[in-house]
């Protein structure tokens, strides 16, 4: 049933679709090129140019702390903007996540050092990372909504694929100008201004994305649902936007698993099992940034396969052939990981292999299904808000559990143990979600409540009031 009349609908041409998805795509990628710069930054400088008169140890885990900062203000963001991304528009918000991510990313750049001004360089350094945060708890939500919004029936999966490719494109470039920086500089030189390269260079992906988004139009759904608000005289409830409602959500929870089996697995593989492999195994670094360098360079086939397959397949099949193949391969591979006896061609297929199944797969997956899970009405900020807490409990507290319990059994089979649980809760997430493959993303309610039955001849306007 339509939502408004034919002759009201928005129309969007072919033109208006590309800008869109490349306005996600540079969006996402902005986002996680600012992850990995900051992450190699304080891993490798900031704690060197930010916090001297630390110990070495100490001083490390300030920095890391700094990076901590911006999560906690990714939840804060995605509840904000999201609001205000179901009541004033995407286009609107995604112009000013954009506009603060790119300008803190920026402004590091041109932070004074602790040297320069004492104490309030790390103090600037940290209020930008919040800032920062703010705006990235709301842009890959965002984008997703917007992209998945515009694209057509029969290829929203493929189409939305670009918004999880970004994700590719923002690590590898800031991993590769870093590599250049380190290449080219020596010691002195890089710790003296050399560091701030990186973080300039992102002005230039910053300008390009906001004129973009500066020239996009509105959603076509965001247009159309509150043309028929408006029409029909409705008032938005708010208690069905309210977060104790969103709370009570069935599909809400559906969407945070599926978000927390992925990241989880993300935090384990990306994070955890590299410094596993290198600090306590003491592998050669090369081998598991290597292996990871050429997995996110085959995730460029991966995940547009996965969104493609999604098309055809539906969404709930891929996530549970995924989930099923991570739960499976995970004790053998990881097993053959650890095993320095296993050839290093070896090793390093198994990573590549585990990384795109239980990583890399769900990911390409995972914009479209939670867009398609939410109603119009509230599905900016559920979305947003989902992905947030989701990735922040796996993400923050994975690696640090992986840790205490190896630590504990003095062995790697935790790390393994640990996978096929978040792949648990991803398979039981998608058992229990309902097939949303190109669902009415006008419907204001979200999917689940929408396969309940309903009262017969129940109108698009009165769903609205």
């Amino acid at each position: 049933m339509n939502h408004c009349d034919s002759t009201n609908k928005p129309e969007r041409d072919t033109s208006d679709l590309v800008k869109a998805a490349v306005s996600g795509w540079l969006g996402t990628a902005l986002e996680f090129m600012d992850f990995q710069l900051y992450s190699l930054g304080a891993a490798l400088v900031f704690h060197q140019i930010f916090f001297p008169e630390q110990s070495a140890a100490m001083a490390l885990i300030l920095a890391m702390g700094t990076y901590g900062a911006g999560y906690v203000a990714r939840i804060v963001g995605a509840f904000v903007f999201g609001r205000m991304g179901d009541t004033i528009g995407r286009k609107k918000v995604l112009f000013i996540t954009i506009t603060m991510m790119g300008l803190c990313t920026t402004l590091i750049g041109v932070l004074p050092t602790y040297a320069q001004i004492g104490i309030f360089a790390p103090l600037l350094l940290v209020t930008l990372r919040i800032i920062q945060g703010l705006g990235a708890g709301a842009e890959i939500s965002g984008a997703g909504t917007m992209l998945a919004e515009y694209a057509p029936k029969g290829k929203r999966g493929i189409v939305s694929s670009l918004v999880a490719m970004g994700t590719n494109c923002g690590t590898l470039t800031a991993t590769a100008i870093w590599a250049v920086m380190f290449f080219v500089l020596d010691k002195e030189q890089l710790l003296a201004w050399g560091w701030r390269i990186p973080f300039l260079c992102s002005v230039v992906v910053m300008i390009f994305a906001i004129w973009l988004r500066l020239n996009l139009k509105e959603s076509p759904v965001f247009e159309e649902a509150q043309s028929v608000e408006r029409h029909a005289g409705a008032a938005r409830s708010a208690d069905d936007s309210s977060l104790s409602a969103m709370l009570r959500s069935k599909s809400f929870w559906v969407a945070t698993g599926l978000r927390f089996g992925q990241a989880g697995n993300s935090g384990l593989i990306q994070t955890f099992l590299a410094g596993y492999l290198v600090q306590t195994l003491l592998f050669d670094k090369r081998i598991p940034t290597d292996a990871l360098m050429i997995s996110s360079v085959i995730g460029f086939l991966t995940i547009p396969l996965l969104g493609w397959l999604s098309d055809k397949l539906g969404r709930r099949m891929p996530y549970i052939v995924l989930n099923i193949a991570a739960i499976v391969l995970a004790w053998p591979m990881i097993s053959m990981l650890v095993d320095k006896s296993t050839p290093v061609s070896v090793i390093m297929a198994c990573l590549i292999l585990i990384h795109n199944v239980a990583v890399l797969g769900l990911f390409a997956l995972e914009n479209i299904t939670m867009a398609e899970i939410f109603g119009a009405r509230n599905r900016f900020t559920r979305m947003a808000i989902s992905k947030e807490a989701g990735g922040l409990i796996a993400v923050g507290f994975g690696p640090v559990l992986a840790g205490i319990f190896c630590n504990m059994a003095n062995a790697w089979w935790p790390i393994a143990v640990m996978l096929m649980l978040y792949s648990l809760i991803g398979l039981l997430s998608a058992i229990v979600m309902p097939e949303v493959c190109d669902r009415d993303l006008g419907a204001p309610e979200d999917a689940i409540k929408s396969a309940e039955p309903r009262i017969a001849g129940q109108s698009a306007r009165n769903r609205y009031s």
